[in-house]
């Protein structure tokens, strides 16, 4: 059997090796490359959260205003298991998701059909270019008292304020998607008879489409990032509610609870997010590693 040698950066196959075992050798060198990312990740992971413990309890840091993991960890703990006077955890969390995920959809949708529409307009982009400036300009936290007075403290206000946050994101990252499409796949479709609709729907979008995921993929956690300031300005349940609660009686600890839940919703919906996009985009080459 042809000897195979594996070096630090790159496998090396000696003469006669087989397809086979260069298959199995590239899924040994990748599967050796998983654990020692896992390790490194793990590792660095439990060096912070370490010396964080380390430094509140030696009074490096103040554990007043920073906590400890540990005490962060009993209080996610009791949060799961008891909630809090208002509702369960459980439901503090799907209220905010709730809000969230409608004004992730809807900023989406949105967001893709107006940035595909004007990129592919010169005309109208030109005449509303402006006033999108305008809009995009004014930081869109300062518009949850507005939404509030509009919508109320329900449901609704926080809907229209994470929905606000991902419009922009997706609109500006599909209109630029749509310009940067290529103009010699467009014309070859035109050269065959395609006619306008055609060429959106089977070359723009398509090509657009790295554009508009990158955007999706940091869009879900300003949808959050919405809902959770609507939810500080005025709200009965919710994460942010459970921040601002904490705050109020100077939890450190829950309030640092409240952020890992978030950071492990963000998380999965990033995992999810990258899923769909696999699956979807199976045409494209996978990336190349350095």
């Amino acid at each position: 059997m042809s000897a195979v040698a594996i070096s630090n950066s790159e496998i090396i196959y000696a003469p006669g090796t087989s397809d086979a075992e260069i298959e199995a050798a590239a899924i040994a060198a990748a599967r050796r490359h998983q654990r020692l990312v896992l390790a490194w990740r793990l590792g660095i992971l439990a060096l912070l959260l370490g010396s964080w413990e380390a430094a509140a309890r030696s009074g490096v840091i103040d554990p007043f205003f920073y906590s400890y993991p540990s005490a962060i960890g009993a209080r996610l703990w009791e949060l799961i298991r008891e909630g809090t006077d208002e509702a369960s955890l459980w439901y503090h969390l799907a209220l905010t998701m709730e809000e969230a995920f409608l004004g992730f959809v809807s900023g989406s949708a949105l967001g893709v059909v107006f940035g595909v529409a004007l990129g592919r307009n010169k005309l109208a982009a030109d005449i509303f270019a402006p006033y999108i400036k305008t809009l995009n300009a004014v930081p869109r936290v300062v518009l949850a008292p507005i939404f509030i007075l509009l919508f109320g403290f329900g449901l609704w206000s926080k809907v229209a304020l994470s929905f606000i946050m991902v419009f922009f994101v997706v609109f500006s990252n599909a209109f630029q998607g749509v310009r940067e499409a290529d103009r010699a796949m467009i014309a070859n479709a035109q050269i065959l008879g395609a006619g306008p609709w055609r060429v959106t729907t089977a070359v723009i979008i398509p090509s657009a489409m790295s554009w508009i995921f990158a955007s999706l993929h940091i869009s879900f956690s300003f949808a959050i990032v919405g809902a959770i300031v609507g939810e500080f300005v005025g709200a009965r349940y919710g994460i942010g509610f459970l921040i601002q609660e904490a705050r109020g009686v100077q939890d450190t600890a829950e309030m640092y609870a409240a952020i890992v839940i978030i950071v492990v919703v963000v998380l999965t919906a990033e995992w999810l997010m990258t899923s769909i996009e696999n699956r979807l985009a199976r045409w494209r080459p996978p990336a190349l590693d350095h």
